[in-house]
């Protein structure tokens, strides 16, 4: 059993970036070590069997073998709400090759298929090795977005259609017949998935839907009509991004962050211009969660500029929903709440003869009043703690979590909601109320396999622990997510 070290250690030199975020963790050398397991099984590295003393040998000074700095990284990035790189822990890491550029990727279609068959490929063997995601680095700032606005650039000639055939066989072979039955069974197939994810969280299903990207580029490798190759490539893209989701809600952020960068250069082979602003806005999504507001923004806004004359009021409402997420976490309450607006008065105009794709069909009433909610909810934080925008977030919170109790297909985002109404009560001091949805979202979190759940439960607990310890209901619930949600995350990558 692998322990997580290298060999190389001074022991003279302790690591003093290490021991200065570990001290400020509030973390014991036992429980860093636990959540190290824990995230390395998620990661299918299941050799690595980390304990306090290896914990200790990397303060004064170990460098450990990967994947162990990058789940140092991403652990310590969610503990802070900051992107806390490796070399911010004093780590050394492995240079990742040309071929694991997560962003900077040419954009054709040929290289296109190439690329979403290479990783999705090397996803299903590293997972089965368990080495899955250990070469790969996130992408922030201008390295992250500079690339991505050539998705608004114009294909050659002003024809993006024919950017979506494959080269000619040049064996002169006819093209396959792929007929439109078929077509709509892939498609259907990734409905299925999409809903799956939505019921039982991105940890059931991720390995059956990175199979079936691959199958599907399979496809792509072969010569097409036109109308053809771009349904393909669309499928391709829903897949990529569905994988880049799950991916998210596990844990696993790089793998995450390149599937959605394939997932974009699949809808331009596609041109799916609102099919590449949803896959923007989870970007953005994730660069919130990383701790990257102004990223967020810039990634939303890329989408709305790029499919502004094409997508449906259901959409354009869901990037003002994100917009605002952005502006709160920037502590710009009144963008934010222009934002707000925006949403809620576009999503007013959705109508369901609109034509909405099924990507969009979670964004429902419930998910606009919890995306609002949790934007007075993240300006709450940012403007130290203001009862104000918590008072502001408690309505639209409760409406969330009224509409997501009766909605059996998103579990998880009932989850997040309840825990997202919890925070809320913590910030109105109201620690009692605040425990009750906390222990409702805890019977849901167990539910659903979703690490994004469980991270946040297991830190709405905590927050609730260090100020309000002494309440006896406070105590209780902390006792019982120790208990039963220590190892609830362990197997994301069942089929």
């Amino acid at each position: 059993m692998d322990t997580g070290g290298s060999g190389t250690q001074t022991g003279k030199h302790p690591n003093e970036p290490l021991g200065s975020w570990f001290l400020r963790s509030g973390w014991s050398k036992g429980e860093l070590a636990r959540q190290v397991n824990r995230r390395a099984r998620q990661l299918g590295a299941h050799h690595i069997s980390t304990d306090t003393s290896r914990v200790r040998r990397w303060l004064d000074g170990e460098q450990p073998r990967e994947p162990i700095p990058r789940i140092l990284s991403e652990l310590f990035s969610e503990r802070f709400g900051c992107v806390v790189s490796t070399e911010d822990l004093g780590l050394r890491t492995a240079h990742p090759s040309p071929s694991d550029s997560v962003v900077d990727l040419p954009w054709s279609g040929p290289r296109t298929t190439a690329l979403l068959s290479e990783f999705s490929r090397s996803d299903l063997m590293l997972a089965r090795r368990g080495f899955l995601g250990s070469s790969l680095t996130l992408a922030a700032g201008p390295s992250l977005v500079e690339p991505l606005q050539r998705w608004l650039v114009p294909a050659p000639g002003g024809r993006p259609e024919e950017t979506a055939v494959p080269a000619p066989d040049p064996s002169g072979r006819a093209a396959p017949r792929l007929s439109g039955p078929e077509l709509d069974l892939l498609e259907t197939a990734t409905r299925m998935f999409r809903q799956w994810d939505a019921q039982c969280g991105g940890g059931l299903r991720r390995k059956a839907v990175v199979g079936q990207l691959h199958e599907v580029t399979d496809l792509l490798h072969e010569p097409h009509p036109a109308p053809v190759a771009r349904r393909l490539f669309g499928v391709a893209a829903e897949l990529a991004e569905l994988a880049g989701w799950m991916s998210y809600d596990i844990g696993l952020q790089p793998t995450a962050q390149k599937y959605f960068v394939l997932a974009l250069h699949a809808a331009k082979e596609a041109g799916d211009k609102p099919l590449g602003s949803y896959i923007l806005s989870n970007m953005s999504r994730q660069m919130i969660h990383l701790g990257r507001p102004d990223d967020a923004l810039e990634l939303v806004h890329l989408a709305q500029y790029g499919s502004r004359d094409c997508s449906t009021a259901r959409t354009q409402a869901m990037l003002y929903a994100m917009e605002a997420r952005a502006y709160a976490n920037m502590g710009a309450p009144g963008k934010c709440k222009r934002a707000v607006r925006m949403a809620e008065e576009t999503f007013a105009e959705a109508a369901p003869g609109d034509g909405d794709p099924d990507w969009i069909r979670f964004f429902s009433e419930a998910e606009l009043n919890g995306e609002n909610a949790h934007s007075y909810r993240d300006l709450a934080y940012v403007a130290g703690r203001s009862p104000a925008y918590a008072s502001l977030a408690e309505p639209l919170m409760e409406r969330a979590v009224e509409l997501f109790r009766q909605d059996a297909e998103h579990q998880r985002s009932y989850a997040l909601n309840l825990i997202g109404m919890a925070t809320v009560h913590l910030l109105k001091k109201e620690p009692e109320r605040s425990v009750v949805l906390a222990e409702q979202a805890l019977g849901v979190a167990r539910q659903v396999r979703s690490e994004r759940v469980n991270t946040r439960l297991r830190k709405t607990v905590d927050h609730a622990a260090r100020e309000f310890g002494s309440v006896a209901e406070v105590l209780r619930v902390t006792d019982r997510l120790a208990l039963e949600l220590s190892d609830s995350a362990e197997a994301p990558q069942a089929v």
